[in-house]
């Protein structure tokens, strides 16, 4: 019996999200998946079809979540349910939620330089999710984020490369990939995919490939 996956995407078109869900649903149907693809966030309105889910990518850019909707994710993936995506579509949404917050493990604050900007993404890890991967260069937003301090950091870029009250703190290294556990569910994030051309190819590609079957139950 194929594992089921659910792609919700939405919120604010300059991510893309439509592209985005549409490359996240490739790769898990490439992979086996039965992949289900929606545009409203009512899928999270039946608890007991979320707890039948093998994984759930959220693709939706700040909006606005009910918090039983929330709550609802929060006990699927606590069970067991993975929870995966990336960029402003996990971390930067429903920025009203604290408990969407906490289970994602990070939150969105800044892109200093906006998009356009040239960084190295540099490997931290010899995990599965990155080994054979290397570091490579994008040009694209740079994400500055709030972490929680549980997450298993598996890639990460350097700040700061544009100027400005952040760099008077000093270069600081920012996680780009990371993983962690909420109760049994698996969490995997990755912060490029500003636009779907930046994780389409090459090396982003493979690493939320792996991220997305890791976090699967």
């Amino acid at each position: 019996m194929a594992k089921k996956a659910l792609i919700t995407w939405g919120g604010w078109d300059g991510h893309e999200p439509d592209k985005v869900a549409a490359l996240f649903a490739g790769a898990l149907r490439g992979a086996g998946f039965e992949v289900e693809v929606t545009d409203t966030l009512s899928c999270f309105d039946d608890a007991g079809r979320l707890a039948d889910l093998s994984l759930i990518v959220p693709v939706w850019t700040m909006s606005a979540i009910a918090k039983e909707q929330s709550q609802n994710v929060a006990d699927a993936v606590a069970a067991g349910v993975g929870l995966a995506g990336c960029h402003g579509g996990m971390c930067d949404a429903f920025r009203n939620d604290n408990l969407w917050q906490f289970m994602t493990g990070a939150q969105w604050v800044a892109h200093p330089g906006n998009d356009g900007v040239k960084y190295r993404v540099r490997m931290v890890s010899d995990d599965p999710l990155v080994a054979g991967i290397g570091d490579f260069d994008v040009l694209t937003e740079q994400y500055y984020l709030h972490v929680d301090p549980v997450v298993k950091v598996l890639a990460v870029c350097d700040f700061p490369v544009v100027d400005g009250p952040h760099a008077a703190n000093g270069p600081v290294a920012m996680p780009v990939g990371f993983t962690k556990m909420w109760g049994r569910g698996r969490v995997y994030y990755n912060a490029l995919g500003h636009h779907a051309d930046v994780i389409d190819h090459g090396a982003p590609r493979e690493m939320i490939r792996r991220g997305l079957l890791w976090a699967a139950r």
